[in-house]
Parts: C-alpha cells; sequence; structure tokens
C-alpha cells in the first residue's frame, strides 16, 4: 500500500515538474520525465492529465504547484502566472476565473499567499476555497491552485 502511495505521488510529482518545465528535478529524483504536448501531459509517451479542458464555454485549470526554493509569496506568485499562462492557452482571462481552490502545505501561510493573491483577478474576484492540506502538497510546492472560468 506505501509502495504505491510513493508510486503515485512520484507521478504526481514528475506531471507538475513537465508543466512548469522543471524536468530535471524528476530526473534528479528518478521519477520518468514528463512532456507536454498542447495541453496535455505525458509520461513517457502515455497521457497522464491535461494542464486543462474546455467544456462548453467553461474551462478547468489542472492543479499548478512552484517546485523550486522560495517562501509563500514567491511560490504563490509562480503559480498565479503559471495559471494565467493556462487560461489564456484555452481562450479565457484571470479576469474570467469563476472559482479558485487553493492547496496550503501549512495553513500558517494565508496570510503571505492572500498577499500575493489579492488584486490578480480584477475587480470581480472569484469564489474561493482554501484549505491546508494534511501531509503536504505534492511536489514540495508550498501552494498548489486549480481553478474554473468561463470563456
Amino acid at each position: 500500500m506505501q509502495n504505491q502511495r510513493r508510486s503515485v505521488l512520484k507521478k504526481m510529482i514528475a506531471a507538475v515538474a513537465g508543466i512548469t518545465g522543471i524536468n530535471a528535478v524528476a530526473k534528479a529524483a528518478g521519477i520518468p520525465e514528463t512532456t507536454v504536448k498542447g495541453n496535455v501531459i505525458y509520461e513517457q509517451d502515455v497521457p497522464l492529465f491535461s494542464s486543462f479542458k474546455v467544456h462548453g464555454n467553461m474551462v478547468f485549470i489542472a492543479g499548478i504547484g512552484a517546485h523550486v526554493e522560495g517562501d509563500i509569496k514567491s511560490h504563490t506568485e509562480i503559480v498565479l502566472k503559471e495559471m494565467e499562462v493556462q487560461l489564456k492557452k484555452a481562450g479565457s482571462s484571470m479576469e474570467k476565473v469563476l472559482k479558485v481552490s487553493v492547496f496550503l502545505h501549512d495553513l500558517n501561510d494565508y496570510k503571505g499567499m492572500n498577499e500575493v493573491y489579492k488584486g490578480r483577478f480584477g475587480s470581480n474576484p472569484p469564489v474561493r476555497t482554501t484549505v491546508a492540506v494534511y501531509g503536504g502538497v505534492p511536489g514540495n510546492s508550498l501552494v498548489e491552485m486549480d481553478c474554473i472560468a468561463a470563456l
């Protein structure tokens, strides 16, 4: 059972590393490299998940983490910038985000995350859920976010 959890965790780390262009981290950790083709994340040429999906007039952005050294503010900045990139690829924008889910490694980072988050979605911010994740966010990120947006 523990090996299965480790395997899933390694795949998640590799997938997120592939999204953010940090395959070197995955390789150094002995995790199979991932590649991005369009909006689909691949692990050794097998689809793992999509970085975004468009359905009707809705855009669903997969969880984005920051897998580099830094504090909660730098991680939040990286995540929000990557979210904006993914939204633009999907044909949307930060101003059209309807819902954000925020997963914190440590609830004590709530204030710092909010300082960077505030004002990033225009004058009519999305609804948001913020939770601290038991066991931490995969891949040593201090924060992970996903969102739902309109086209």
